[in-house]
């Protein structure tokens, strides 16, 4: 499965990445290469979670829009 995730540095240098097409779904890490690491782990651990508590996984839907500027 392929998932969109969003990556932004916080005050303190860390990259903050979330998963928004799973609610709650973030993790942080010192490098992009660390917080990609560990958003891969939490999607992994939010869809075993949800797979074991027999939920559906959320619906997202993706559009991109063109904005001029």
């Amino acid at each position: 499965m392929k998932f969109a995730i969003t990556l932004e540095q916080d005050e303190d240098g860390f990259i903050i990445v979330s998963c928004p097409a799973l609610p709650g779904c973030h993790s942080q890490g010192k490098t992009k290469e660390e917080a990609i690491t560990n958003i891969e782990e939490a999607i992994r651990g939010y869809i075993a979670s949800k797979r074991k508590h027999g939920e559906p996984l959320p619906l997202t839907e993706v559009e991109e829009v063109e904005v001029a500027v």
